[in-house]
């Protein structure tokens, strides 16, 4: 059809107006910015149609897409159209102008709305019989395939042909097709990735027990009995156990169990902070709270407000921090530091200590009426020694991760494996992680053996070469003897097991630390807890 014959209602329009070239360019121009860094769909749709306005003064346009069931066009975007009337805008996909242009794929002018019947006024937004008002519309392809219609009021003025209006919103239904296409793609791809993260996410639940936890032995399954009758509920729980021991997985199970699951999920390591900033981290501050506070912040709670926060070594909070603790925990209200306003949140919370808090409650160093608030469940977690029939487990997982994070295939050897598996493991699976992860990033070969073992926990002397004993090409040794591991209760054991660690790294605690995955707080403690003194020749070496 030539449209260019059809005359337009005559508009005022005015002679200072830019040329209409160089506003076409410009409103092409800020719909590509638009599209370009483009989040949100709907939102995006309608600021494009915004464009049409603010530039080319157009009163209303709308987009009219294919609905999900693919049967009827509906409004997705639009401009100079209210809420109810957009809701109103549906339409079959052969009905009025809006329909033939579907079916046809040709564009429809409509030069005088109240002369032509198939312009239904679905919406209500023109004033029929009153208002002479010319409407136009293209169709949407995306891969060949109809997919709705871009429909404006008169776009340009008297002076310009409905063929040139036509020509513009033809490039305009290209860019938002390309932007469609470009959006079906995206979501595609999350919907495959959220597919794979299912079918890992039930591969290692299969793999891994429940939870995502690694353990098959009784005292886990213990454990995973507890996480199931406390998740539910709203109750407080406390995790107890050495360090190393897993209890931010457990309180991350915890939390991925309960209907809060959907909800942040904050940790903070009491230990890890002085108390003024601690408490900063934890209730937030106002503007100028103190030096350097040039802007509120929220704190932890606020952060997890629907949801959970993990309190990491509990028993390392200073007193009067506690008491301000004790109160969100009864009242779930707090004051930022420096404000005035109470905030009230609703935060399950779970805490965590590798001491005796009954102890540290004896010595007034823990609040009698916190412990009680918080040690509602408690949850025990066993040590690597209660547990040692899951430490091949353990072992094949992390010798997986790491042999796939540095690209090698190191193996074990059975002998290797037996003593990992008498071993005391003073730090636990963090311990265990850890060792592995220096075997397989030092492994000259691809198996790793006892000897190699001696060589990065100094548990193993070998044995002085007895004569006629057959030596490798290499000159290495073909047997070593093991040392066996120190009897007595795991007290002494651990006790053994630290002082070893510092007598092979000179007494300085940092090191012995790193080597058994501890941090230096908690070797600190530990060195105390069993009164291990410097010998005099250390001291005299380093001087």
């Amino acid at each position: 059809m030539d449209y260019s014959k059809i005359e337009k209602p005559d508009k005022e329009r005015s002679l200072m107006a830019p040329p209409l070239e160089t506003l076409k360019i410009r409103a092409l121009s800020e719909i590509c910015k638009l599209i370009g860094k483009a989040v949100h769909l709907d939102t995006t749709l309608g600021r494009v149609l915004q464009v049409l306005h603010d530039i080319l003064r157009m009163e209303r346009a709308s987009l009219v897409l294919l609905d999900a069931n693919l049967q009827r066009l509906v409004i997705k975007a639009s401009h100079g159209l209210t809420v109810e009337e957009e809701q109103r805008g549906i339409y079959g996909l052969s009905e009025g102008v809006c329909g033939q242009i579907f079916q046809s794929g040709s564009p429809c002018v409509v030069p005088d709305i109240n002369s032509d019947p198939l312009f239904l006024n679905r919406t209500g937004a023109r004033n029929i019989n009153k208002e002479k008002l010319s409407f136009i519309g293209v169709p949407l392809f995306v891969e060949g395939r109809a997919v709705g219609v871009l429909t404006v009021d008169s776009l340009f003025g008297p002076e310009v042909s409905f063929e040139e209006d036509i020509s513009f919103l033809n490039v305009l239904a290209t860019l938002i097709s390309q932007f469609l296409l470009l959006h079906q793609a995206i979501a595609q791809k999350e919907e495959r990735l959220v597919e794979e993260n299912k079918s890992l996410k039930a591969e290692l639940h299969s793999r891994f027990n429940r939870h995502y936890i690694i353990g098959q032995s009784h005292a886990m399954q213990e454990v995973f009995w507890t996480i199931e009758k406390v998740a539910p509920s709203r109750a407080t729980a406390l995790l107890l156990g050495e360090s190393g021991t897993g209890k931010e997985l457990v309180a991350r199970a915890i939390h991925e169990s309960s209907p809060r699951r959907q909800k942040p999920f904050i940790k903070v390591n009491c230990a890890a902070l002085p108390e003024n900033l601690l408490e900063s981290e934890l209730l937030g501050h106002d503007k100028g709270a103190f030096t350097g506070a040039s802007s509120a912040k929220p704190g932890r709670f606020e952060l997890a407000d629907g949801g959970t926060i993990f309190l990491d070594e509990i028993g390392e909070m200073p007193l009067l921090l506690q008491a301000k603790l004790l109160r969100v925990l009864q009242e779930n209200q707090f004051e930022r530091i420096g404000g005035t306003r109470t905030i009230t949140v609703d935060v399950r919370v779970i805490a965590a200590t590798n001491v005796d808090l009954q102890d540290a409650v004896d010595r007034g160093l823990f609040r009698n009426d916190l412990f009680y608030r918080l040690n509602v469940v408690p949850v025990h977690l066993p040590s690597l020694r209660e547990r040692r029939d899951d430490i091949p487990l353990l072992i094949d997982h992390f010798l997986r991760s790491s042999n796939e994070r540095n690209d090698k295939q190191v193996i074990l050897t059975h002998d290797a494996l037996d003593f990992l598996m008498e071993y005391s493991w003073p730090g636990n699976v963090r311990e265990l992680q850890n060792l592995i992860e220096r075997l397989v990033i030092l492994a000259d070969n691809m198996v790793i053996r006892t000897v190699d073992l001696q060589e990065q926990m100094g548990r193993l002397p070998a044995s002085p070469q007895s004569p006629g004993r057959a030596t490798d090409p290499a000159g290495a040794q073909s047997a070593v003897a093991v040392r066996p591991l120190p009897s007595g209760s795991l007290r002494d054991m651990e006790r053994q097991e630290i002082e070893a660690a510092l007598r092979r790294n000179g007494w300085v605690q940092a090191r012995a630390a790193r080597e058994l995955g501890l941090t230096q707080r908690q070797m600190g403690y530990r060195i105390k807890k069993f009164n291990l003194i410097r010998p005099s020749f250390a001291l005299a070496e380093e001087r």
